[in-house]
């Protein structure tokens, strides 16, 4: 039997399943977790240590039809300027509550689209949260960049507060499939926006890539890949995309008609990661490539890989605080997010009172399978040592597990006395072994094909 029969049998081409950035993952968060949680976590954190901040700014000027993000479009400044006095205000709460001496490890502004702001919008953000808590002296501050939406001023801003690493989103650079998913971004304009960071000193450049879209083929996302690399990114996001119509409605622009066989999608992920290894690019877990001298390949190198909200990162901090509507925080204790209405929020924040709607208090089970399947998806192995020593479980129910989903992905999962191995040929199944692991109903919507 192929290795592709051998997949297909096992249902790699139509299983949903997460992509487990967290662990349980967010469809499972409920309302027990409010703002006092939050509050209270916030104080708990260690006096001198550093933490992760995301920013999330939801707007954009045009609304993308393949985006499922929490967006919304937006022709004038005024509701983009209302929100920045939130968030301002937010920041300051957050700064009432945090120990004395924490710094940032990392900062992070996504969205939607942070660089629809003006400078002076900016300005005021990076003053507002430098008040509440510097960057650590190795820290990393990068901002999601639209080459749309940029110009001299404000990066000029950005660099001036700190800004050591651009991430811009291409999907694709062909013409029919940029007019079929609604995101027209030419390549001379994004090599234009490549060059003009740059000459700001900031050289540090991460991208997003998508394959499964509408209309692409292995030529297509080979000629994409190929512009995509001479502009020489430091790490690349190959993500699947996902077509989640019943959850974000704006997908239903996009014919379905036209998506690529689950089989197609698996080969033009296979085309796009071969161009990027030949390129000298190292793979990092299932999804995302980089640069032999980048954060991400020193950490897998190291066993520092980790994997969030964002995908997959190098840092290690261990609380990870996210600020504006719909943002996701995660604690030793537990994940809270805000509300997802801006409205919502802003109502809560002006309150007085942070806008935590829902979330999850990790069990001491949580934290195990948590670590178990970020293991898988970052190092393609388990190990019992690390397991057994970390956590309350036995090595013979450790390995009654591992034989549960071995017997499932049988000639697809290496045990020895060392864990659980997923071998190379494996990989393609790696999100679906890793739901192995999980523990809660996965009847969820909102999960994405296995590939």
């Amino acid at each position: 039997m192929s290795t592709e029969s051998q997949l297909t049998r096992l249902g790699l081409f139509d299983a949903k399943v997460p992509r487990y950035t967290s662990y349980p993952t967010a469809p499972h968060f409920n309302a027990s977790v409010d703002d006092g949680d939050f509050a209270g976590w916030i104080s708990q954190i260690e006096p001198g240590s550093q933490i992760s901040l995301y920013i999330h700014v939801p707007f954009c000027r045009r609304l993308c039809w393949f985006c499922a993000c929490r967006t919304q479009g937006t022709r004038s400044d005024a509701p983009v300027e209302a929100y920045l006095e939130t968030l301002k205000t937010e920041i300051a709460m957050l700064g009432k509550r945090l120990p004395e001496g924490v710094t940032l490890s990392r900062l992070h502004w996504g969205g939607g689209t942070p660089t629809l702001m003006s400078a002076d919008m900016m300005k005021q953000l990076t003053e507002a949260i430098f008040a509440v808590a510097p960057m650590h002296e190795q820290g990393e501050f990068s901002v999601e960049i639209d080459p749309n939406e940029i110009d001299e001023a404000r990066l000029d801003v950005l660099a001036k507060a700190g800004m050591n690493r651009a991430s811009i989103g291409i999907q694709d650079f062909d013409p029919q499939i940029q007019s079929v998913i609604g995101r027209i971004q030419s390549y001379d304009i994004t090599r234009d926006a490549v060059d003009l960071i740059r000459s700001k000193g900031i050289t540090s450049l991460n991208a997003d890539i998508l394959y499964g879209l509408p209309h692409q083929s292995n030529e297509r996302i080979a000629e994409s890949v190929q512009k995509l690399m001479s502009l020489s990114p430091d790490r690349v996001a190959l993500y699947g995309y996902a077509h989640v119509p019943w959850m974000a409605r704006r997908q239903s622009m996009i014919p379905a008609e036209a998506l690529p066989t689950p089989e197609t999608r698996l080969k033009l992920y296979e085309t796009a990661k071969e161009l990027f290894l030949w390129d000298g690019y190292r793979e990092i877990g299932i999804d995302h490539f980089a640069r032999p001298d980048d954060g991400l390949a020193r950490a897998l190198d190291a066993g520092k890989l980790r994997r969030n909200f964002q995908g997959y990162t190098d840092d290690t901090a261990a609380a990870l605080i996210g600020l504006g509507a719909s943002s996701i925080s995660r604690f030793p204790q537990g994940y809270a997010q805000n509300l997802s209405g801006t409205s919502d929020y802003t109502a809560r924040v002006r309150d007085g009172r942070f806008a935590t709607g829902r979330g999850h208090v990790f069990s001491d089970e949580d934290k195990m399978r948590s670590r178990m399947i970020e293991a898988l998806m970052c190092d393609f192995h388990i190990s019992t040592a690390e397991i057994t020593e970390s956590f309350s479980i036995s090595k013979a129910d450790l390995n009654a597990m591992f034989q549960e989903v071995a017997d499932r992905f049988a000639g697809f999962i290496d045990l020895s006395n060392d864990g659980l191995t997923v071998p190379e040929h494996g990989k393609p199944l790696t999100r679906m072994i890793a739901r192995g692991f999980d523990a809660y109903d996965l009847s969820k919507a909102g999960h994405s094909s296995a590939i």
